[in-house]
C-alpha cells in the first residue's frame, strides 16, 4: 500500500484517481491548492504524487517545486494529454491520458511506490 497525494484542478478528476487508487489498496489524500498540498506534506511522508493534466505548465512547475520542498521523498507522476506532452523534465515518471483515467495509471503508482 502506497500514500499518494493527488494534485489537481479538476476535483472530479482527482476524485476518479482517488478511487482508483483506493480500490487497489492505496491510501490517497488530495490537494487542490498550494496551501492544501504543503499542509499535506507536512503531515504525511508521501511514496507518490500525481500531478494531474488539467493544469497550466506555469502551475505544474509550480506544484513540482512544491513537491520537491515539501514532500522530497515522494516520486512524482506527471498526467498529461497528447495535445499538451510533458511538461516537467523532472518528473520521475509520465502517463499519457486522454479524457479518462486508463488502467495502466494504477499500475504506475504501485510501480513508483515501489
Amino acid at each position: 500500500m502506497a500514500l499518494v497525494l493527488c494534485t489537481g484542478v479538476d476535483e472530479i478528476l482527482i476524485r476518479t484517481r482517488q478511487l482508483l487508487l483506493e480500490g487497489a489498496g492505496h491510501k490517497v489524500i488530495p490537494a487542490t491548492g498550494q496551501l492544501q498540498l504543503i499542509r499535506a506534506c507536512e503531515e504525511n511522508q508521501f511514496d507518490v504524487a500525481v500531478v494531474g493534466q488539467v493544469i497550466t505548465k506555469p502551475e505544474k512547475q509550480r506544484i513540482l517545486s512544491l513537491i520537491r520542498e515539501h514532500c522530497p521523498e515522494a516520486r512524482v507522476l506527471e498526467l498529461f494529454t497528447p495535445s499538451t506532452g510533458r511538461w516537467l523534465p523532472d518528473a520521475d515518471d509520465w502517463l499519457e491520458v486522454p479524457g479518462q483515467i486508463p488502467s495502466e495509471f494504477v499500475e504506475r503508482v504501485s510501480m513508483l511506490a515501489r
